[in-house]
């Protein structure tokens, strides 16, 4: 296949063989400790922690004390998560637009992965296994194909089972999915808004109000947990007042009988980590619009929309790949985010990354190392996902960003 790229923007093969070597250094420098914790992590300890790196890759210890994949078990997990990625990417509009009315899209697309998703762990639990056992059992009786069938990797799942159960982690997932969802949403909708109008408006305020919220971005994010924690310790002496009041007091009253207490619950997180990302979505989403034609904006005008029927119905489906670009940024920051979490939460509340620390902050074993290591490569799976789902999104989304025209 032939390069219609002009000749003289063609790479030299020197600089091309250059410039391929480093992004495969990079990748590996990358891409080696997350695919080192994830192996570390389904190993008995005598394996995790073994100086030489084949025995923690094999894990003989691990085979012979729990459980072991052959080489045939490696090839079938591999055909089937690889499938399992692109038999929705090549089926999953077409198979949309033929069981679903065109009405029922948004409502179908839930359902449809909601089923797809059941139907692949039916298949990861229950088949797989099932074929798995067929093949070795066939293969182990063929002359040189049985090496295929021997036992290879150890592996266990007595650290994850130990971390999500008897750890009972899944409150911390569940904090942290509460923390970064009222993040993601909060700054979004703000966020849209209020980039929005900065983009359309000709005043000179506008740039003002960009360099000011620029300059509350670039603070560091204890100057800003300082700053509230006076209010969050003392919120319920604070707020008490408000409870006795006639009309706002009755509806506050419905809701709790007494003022919170904002230190240690996730909303105190929430406001500090919009505060702190809400420059960034502002500065990132007025980028996206500003790439926006107005004539959009005046078209819909004139088919008789009011500015925010012009900027839901018109203007925001265009801006689908930004919001997801955005959103997702808005999440990793709530997602990871150590410092602010460890300060304003207590251990009930607690969120994800801070619990993954406290395992290292105690009087260890090795058996809780490799628990900590379990649970660090736990919370890098939602993350997987979301790049997995929107990676087309995001993509254009960054595109349309950087050029403007």
């Amino acid at each position: 296949m032939e390069d219609d790229t002009p000749k003289a923007f063609q790479q030299t093969p020197l600089l091309r063989f250059t410039s391929y070597s480093f992004l495969a250094f990079w990748a590996l420098i990358a891409a080696f400790p997350l695919f080192w914790i994830f192996i570390m992590s389904f190993k008995l300890p005598i394996d995790a922690f073994a100086q030489n790196p084949l025995d923690v890759i094999l894990g003989d210890n691990t085979a012979n004390s729990a459980n072991a994949l052959s080489i045939i078990d490696v090839l079938l997990v591999g055909f089937f998560a690889y499938y399992a990625y692109q038999i929705p990417i090549r089926l999953y509009r077409t198979t949309l637009e033929y069981f679903v009315p065109n009405q029922n899209q948004k409502m179908g697309a839930f359902f449809l992965g909601l089923s797809y998703i059941l139907i692949l762990i039916g298949f990861a639990f229950y088949l797989v296994p099932v074929v798995s056992n067929l093949i070795n059992t066939v293969f182990s009786v063929i002359p040189l194909l049985s090496l295929l069938a021997e036992p290879l990797i150890g592996y266990t799942l007595e650290h994850y089972y130990a971390v999500w159960v008897e750890n009972e982690f899944y409150v911390q997932f569940k904090n942290s999915l509460i923390v970064t969802t009222g993040v993601v949403t909060i700054s979004l909708t703000v966020g849209t808004l209020a980039a929005y109008a900065l983009s359309r408006t000709t005043s000179n305020i506008a740039i003002w109000l960009l360099i000011t919220a620029l300059v509350f971005r670039a603070l560091p994010h204890s100057v800003l947990v300082t700053g509230y924690l006076p209010f969050f310790i003392e919120s319920k002496e604070i707020l008490e007042p408000l409870w006795g009041m006639p009309i706002i007091g009755w509806i506050l009253s419905a809701l709790s009988d007494t003022p919170p207490t904002l230190y240690g619950q996730p909303l105190a997180v929430i406001a500090v980590l919009v505060a702190i990302n809400q420059p960034f979505t502002i500065w990132m989403l007025r980028s996206f619009f500003m790439n926006v034609p107005k004539e959009l904006d005046e078209a819909a005008r004139v088919d008789g929309c009011t500015h925010f029927q012009a900027f839901r119905k018109v203007i925001l489906p265009v801006m689908w790949p930004g919001l997801i670009t955005t959103g997702l940024f808005s999440f990793l920051l709530a997602y990871n985010d150590y410092l602010v979490t460890s300060l304003l939460l207590d251990n009930q509340n607690q969120t994800m990354v801070p619990a993954i620390t406290a395992y290292f902050n105690r009087e260890t074993t090795a058996t809780d190392q490799v628990e900590a290591i379990a649970a660090a490569t736990s919370i890098t799976a939602p993350l997987f996902l979301l790049v997995m789902l929107f990676q087309k999104q995001i993509v254009s989304g960054l595109t349309a960003g950087a050029v403007k025209g």
